[in-house]
């Protein structure tokens, strides 16, 4: 059987829970006196960071395997986009050097989760729920 036909939700994806939490710790970072008060980063961490989950998400729904695998890569994007924020965020000392080193290796565990689902995906025979 296929992994993906396993998959009803895309709430079922180890790789959307653990975006989850990475925009959930940086959401609790933005909302330290002085790092609230930098509306620029603040937001465009929040954004980027929640672009990773909303993009497993919408590219999941759309229902076709080539379309998962673009919003996935858009995903795998915008995480790099949090992470190059979280360089400003250190060197604007809202952060911690381990809290830095700890979000930013927990962006890495999902940008390989990220490549695995994206190569297995492209292996895959799996077209889509809307293909069936």
């Amino acid at each position: 059987m296929l992994y993906m036909a396993t998959i009803e939700k895309f709430e079922d994806l180890e790789v959307w829970k653990k975006a989850r939490e990475l925009c959930k710790q940086i959401f609790k970072y933005t909302q330290r006196n002085e790092f609230s008060k930098d509306f620029a980063l603040k937001n465009q961490i929040k954004d980027s960071s929640g672009s990773v989950m909303d993009n497993i998400a919408e590219g999941f729904e759309r229902g076709g395997k080539k379309e998962f695998i673009q919003f996935l890569f858009i995903a795998k994007s915008s995480l790099a986009e949090t992470k190059s924020q979280l360089y400003r965020t250190l060197d604007h000392e809202y952060i911690t050097e381990e809290e830095f080193k700890d979000t930013y290796n927990e962006c890495n565990d999902i940008a390989k989760m990220l490549m695995g689902l994206i190569k297995y995906l492209q292996k895959s025979e799996y077209k889509g729920i809307k293909f069936q």
